[in-house]
């Protein structure tokens, strides 16, 4: 049977908030392979979600689709993409943070409409997708996964016969949330973003045509050149004649993300004009002027601590070396040990690297702590190490509030900085010191911008949410 606690030592990773979707569209004037185009756009996207992967392609006339379970090499075989032809594609990896992991939830979905099939796949979570739902269903209407996109994808249809591009503006009048879209009729690509822009969406041009994706890093995978982010409010019709733009907003503000540049964008992406690599190791800097610690060496927990590390050692001075060594084989697949292995292997997928380690006063940076488990190992195993002294340093603000805006979080109860002092943790954790970044310190990493969504941090979000559902209600 799986121990959750033992996964949590094996895997710093399954202590992180889980990463949402992504989404990818191309529109090509010119013949070419746009399933594979996709299918590489969607490699790139992958850390954004490994539950479900899909791609649709229309070729003027009608959409053919293929879904599967798993990462994108999992669920593609080349024969699938293969009998994906035309010349308009949309594709989707998926983290479920609505809905079931079922391969009935995986998208882009397919609906039918008075004018024809509608692809669509969606990034985000609605807020008042329950309330819509009801009212669809006593219209009639059956539906046939548990997935807020749904109903998206059922308002579009519905209104499809004022034309695709009427009928996407009246659905992101009605909806609430979070949501960067990319939308297929037979001869159309639309991209769409919610009015604050909680979700990324960027723009590229390809010598054919054009992309829509998640993120810019995507478009570095298949060689197409960034123009521009799809702005807040915003809908992009891309068809034979070119793009149109449309805003169907006139509220918006920018409040994109912040857990984006912390964590689950890739670094070399570029996000509403930030690159995200820079806004990490200036984190770290900060970091250091919030925090300035004597020790002899900085460290990070790997990957995702690594920029904000870089920085602190850049501003203190103090030397950055490896402090663990990640065992990049332990796949999703790995098999549970047995209690007896269980009791002996701490040290699976992370182990400190004794030599940098012994004797050492280190700073241990990590982007965020969630429910707290494996930071604890960590402290630990450095400790087992030889390490002196451990001064652990997030860099982020701490992690009080659930995310209802397409990110899986724990219950309010299982965030360790929601019931707990930042010194109440530091002695949990077992740490010498511990201490997070502000959110004035999020905003200088950021260039100074403050239009973000930090409500995992302070409670207050862009968009009215829903009444947080305490698991015994929920049961």
């Amino acid at each position: 049977m799986s121990n959750p606690i033992f996964e949590l030592i094996l895997d710093p990773s399954m202590d992180k908030f889980k990463d949402e979707c992504g989404v990818f569209g191309v529109y090509a004037n010119l013949p070419i392979d746009v399933a594979s185009m996709t299918y590489y756009g969607l490699y790139a996207l992958q850390h954004r979600g490994q539950e479900s992967a899909g791609i649709a392609v229309a070729d003027g006339k009608e959409i053919d689709i293929h879904k599967g379970l798993g990462l994108i090499t999992e669920a593609f075989e080349e024969e699938d993409l293969k009998r994906l032809k035309g010349n308009i594609a949309i594709g989707h990896v998926r983290y479920s943070t609505a809905g079931g992991k079922g391969i009935e939830n995986a998208q882009p979905i397919l609906s039918t409409s008075k004018v024809g099939s509608i692809a669509m796949a969606h990034n985000g979570n609605l807020v008042n997708d329950d309330v819509i739902k009801e009212l669809l269903e006593d219209a009639g209407h059956i539906f046939h996964t548990s997935s807020d996109s749904e109903v998206i994808a059922c308002l579009i249809a519905r209104s499809a016969k004022k034309g695709i591009a009427k009928a996407v503006v009246d659905a992101m009048q009605a909806i609430r949330g979070s949501f960067a879209l990319v939308i297929m009729s037979k001869n159309k690509l639309i991209g769409a973003r919610d009015p604050h822009g909680i979700r990324p969406l960027s723009l590229g041009k390809i010598e054919e045509g054009y992309i829509l994706t998640s993120e810019s890093c995507a478009l570095d995978a298949i060689g197409a050149e960034f123009i521009r982010d799809i702005e807040p409010g915003e809908i992009v019709v891309i068809d034979d004649k070119g793009i149109n733009s449309y805003r169907y907003s006139e509220n918006t503000q920018c409040q994109t993300c912040a857990f984006e540049y912390i964590y689950f964008a890739r670094p070399d992406s570029r996000i509403d004009g930030l690159e995200v690599h820079t806004t990490r190791v200036r984190a770290g800097e900060e970091l250091f002027r919030e925090h300035p610690i004597d020790a002899d060496l900085v460290i990070a927990v790997p990957d995702s601590g690594i920029p904000a590390a870089i920085g602190y050692a850049k501003a203190s001075g103090i030397p950055y070396d490896t402090g663990f060594i990640k065992n990049r084989y332990v796949g999703r697949t790995f098999i549970s040990p047995s209690q007896e292995i269980r009791e002996r292997a701490v040290a699976v997928k992370l182990n400190p690297l004794k030599v940098n380690l012994q004797g050492k006063r280190v700073i241990l940076i990590d982007d965020s702590i969630v429910r707290g488990t494996t930071s604890k190992h960590l402290v630990e195993s450095l400790r087992k190490a030889g390490v002196k002294e451990v001064s652990f340093l997030i860099a982020s603000p701490s992690v009080k509030y659930p995310c209802y805006f397409g990110i899986d979080t724990p219950y309010r109860s299982e965030l360790i900085a929601s019931t707990n002092t930042v010194e109440e943790i530091k002695d949990m954790i077992g740490a010498d010191y511990l201490g997070y970044l502000s959110e004035e310190g999020i905003y200088r990493s950021c260039e100074g911008k403050k239009g973000f969504c930090m409500g995992c941090f302070n409670g207050v979000y862009p968009v009215a949410t829903p009444i947080e559902i305490s698991k015994d209600l929920e049961r």
